[in-house]
């Protein structure tokens, strides 16, 4: 796959390249295992191109996201979409535009998603499950999926946790 937005994590696929006991390496999953996604979140549609190449470099491991404790190592994303839209059902919240999820924090209360009907790059938005007021339960990161990945990385090469 030709990679156009992601080219730092292509140039960069490991947070710690020097570390002998952890070097923290992206690890990819196949175009069939993306497509396969298209058909259960997308209607079959082609994921916008940041994602599949986020997918395809690292869909299975990336240093600056976190999937969440899966069960196995196969089909990690699509168990991540599936414990999201659980989530969204149990604290009675819907996200009506089709979305895929990217990183998962403090349990089952917060995700980062992309809607996949905006463009090439689409942005980042947050999801806050709980109720609290002074809280949206969906806001925009303001930062495109490729800005908000480059950002993660950057804080790694500077030595700092991207979380």
């Amino acid at each position: 796959m030709d990679i156009k937005f992601l080219e730092q994590l292509k140039d960069y696929p490991s947070a710690y390249p020097n570390d002998i006991d952890y070097q923290g390496t992206i690890e990819p999953i196949s175009l069939q295992e993306i497509e396969t996604l298209e058909q259960l979140y997308n209607n079959g549609n082609t994921f916008p191109k940041a994602l599949r190449e986020l997918l395809f470099l690292a869909g299975n491991y990336c240093y600056v996201l976190d999937y969440g404790w899966n069960e196995t190592e196969e089909e990690i994303q699509n168990e991540l979409q599936i414990y999201a839209r659980k989530w969204l059902l149990k604290y009675n919240k819907n996200i009506s535009r089709p979305f895929f999820v990217i990183d998962v924090y403090n349990g089952p209360e917060q995700f980062l998603y992309v809607y996949l009907d905006e463009g090439n790059n689409p942005f980042v938005y947050q999801a806050f499950l709980p109720e609290q007021n002074n809280i949206k339960h969906f806001a925009s990161l303001n930062k495109s999926l490729s800005e908000y990945i480059n950002s993660l990385i950057d804080r790694v090469k500077q030595g700092y946790n991207p979380f």
